[in-house]
């Protein structure tokens, strides 16, 4: 049994094993397999997950001005799966050779300033009071709070984006035709019930930079 070169420098690093095994391995000699070795390789691959990076598909502008953006480095973004699986992304880091501004481009998966993935936050809202998201009452009942809170500026937002835009494939939104919808109706006829409707809204409005920070939950006040 051979492991791969970079799972036994991460072990030789925490696990303090011999360098003589390590030389071996770089050598392309396998070491002979034990019981002991097996248990100590499944430990490393459980606490040290893989990392996966992550590269946009297109070329976007930068959102505060419309300048052209040039990778710069990367950093890591860890979120939470709906199974309380926690994932580790590479992103990249992203400057604007106008007004100097960094961002980070992140996957449809996730939600800025957002510890879950998006589709968490689809399940919470959807069903309110029967989904499988690994998350306390309380953080359940915030992000109810924080989608009722945003709906009606992310509606506005919308509208202001094909105005200003000309987009095609956004419909024109005015918020008071709307009124009498519920907040997930609202949404539902711009971007449809399919998975993924939260990542779609949130795009358009995160690439012009209108996207609120909200703050974190433990602050108070």
């Amino acid at each position: 049994m051979s492991i791969g070169l970079y799972s036994w420098h991460l072990f030789y690093e925490r696990k303090k094993v011999s360098l003589y095994r390590v030389i071996l391995l770089t050598r392309g000699i396998p070491l002979k397999p034990t019981i002991w070795l097996l248990y100590q390789t499944i430990g490393l691959l459980i606490t040290h997950p893989q990392v996966f990076s992550v590269k946009g598909a297109e070329k976007v502008p930068c959102p505060c001005c419309g300048g052209e953006l040039k990778v710069i480095g990367s950093r890591l973004r860890k979120y939470i799966k709906d199974s309380g699986t926690c994932v580790s992304l590479r992103i990249r880091r992203l400057c604007c050779g106008t007004c100097s501004k960094v961002h980070h481009e992140l996957p449809d998966l996730l939600i800025p300033y957002k510890r879950y993935e998006s589709r968490c936050f689809e399940k919470v809202v959807s069903q309110p009071h029967k989904n499988d998201v690994a998350a306390d009452n309380s953080t359940l009942y915030r992000w109810n709070r924080w989608f009722l809170e945003y709906i009606d500026y992310w509606l506005a937002c919308l509208h202001s984006i094909v105005l200003r835009f000309q987009q095609i494939n956004l419909a024109p939104v005015d918020p008071s035709s709307v009124e009498s919808l519920t907040a997930l109706e609202k949404i539902g006829r711009l971007f449809g019930d399919a998975p993924g409707w939260l990542a779609r809204m949130a795009r358009p409005i995160v690439n012009v930079h209108l996207w609120v920070q909200t703050r974190s939950a433990f602050l108070s006040g």
